[in-house]
Parts: C-alpha cells; structure tokens; sequence
C-alpha cells in the first residue's frame, strides 16, 4: 500500500482555487499518485499561461523532470517527458512530437486505469538520478515561476 504523501504547497492550492472543484480534485489526486510512486520528487510549480504546470524531477533541475501535471480548464494532462521511449503496445499514450507523450485525465476513473500507474512507474524507474555526493537536497516543492498574463481560469479581482 502506498505510503502518505506530502501536502500541496499553499501557493499550489492558490493556483488550483479558480478551477472547477472536479479539475482540482482530478489535479490532487494525479499529483498523489505520482508522490505515492516517486515520494523523493521535487515538484517544480508553474503558474503558467494556459495552465498550472508541475514537472517532477529527482535532481531539482526541470531538464531532468521525467513526468508532469498540466492542469486545464476541463482536464488534466499527466505527462511523461520521454514519453517516446516507454513501452506501450496498447497505444495508450497520446501526442505525436519528438519526446513528450500524455495521458488525458478527465474523470477519477482515468486515474485507476491499470496502464497509468505503470506508465507513472515506468517513468520513475528510467528518471536521472542525482550523483551521490553532490549534496543536492531532500525532495521538495518549489513555485518556478508565475505567469503575468493567463489563458485560462483565474481568479476574480
């Protein structure tokens, strides 16, 4: 059974208040079962354009982010950044450029799809490491960046 994860960032949560409840939820529990697969991942938080994006990455640098959430207004996108090299002979995963490949996150349901955890498992098992001795730090949640001008949800003013 997967162990407790950490709780969202407040400033995460804050980004996520403008969404229907059902997207925020659908958001909450994509980023629970990623923490319950790679509990050491350090979220890389953006409030970006069109959505809020998070990549996940052991190291802490986003080059090395092997999955990500990105939140829409009427789904959730669970990424994988190299997605290209996972297997997948059921032609699960979406997207059709060099690396990236995803999977639409409509409904709970989408969630407890057998193929998603292993994909999620898949990811974090071919993630760059970091080097031991580098003294890079615990996992941890970071906001990156904040977006000025927006396409998507916001909160009223």
């Amino acid at each position: 059974m997967p162990g407790r994860v950490r709780p969202p960032k407040r400033e995460y949560l804050a980004f996520l208040a403008p969404y229907d409840p059902h997207i925020r939820k659908l958001a909450l529990s994509a980023r629970t079962l990623l923490l319950e697969e790679a509990p050491d991942a350090s979220e890389l938080i953006y409030d970006a354009y069109n959505a809020v994006a998070t990549g996940y990455t052991f190291t802490g640098r986003p080059s090395d982010a092997f999955v990500h959430l990105a939140v829409y207004a009427r789904w959730v996108n669970l990424g994988f950044n190299r997605g290209v090299e996972l297997e997948d002979p059921q032609g699960v995963l979406q997207g059709s450029g060099r690396w990236v490949r995803h999977i639409r996150v409509s409904e709970p349901a989408d969630l407890a799809k057998p193929p998603v955890r292993s994909f999620v498992k898949a990811a974090v098992a071919r993630a760059v490491r970091p080097d031991p001795g580098t003294g890079e730090g615990p996992s941890r949640s970071v906001v990156r960046a904040i977006y000025p001008t927006k396409r998507r949800p916001q909160r009223s003013r």
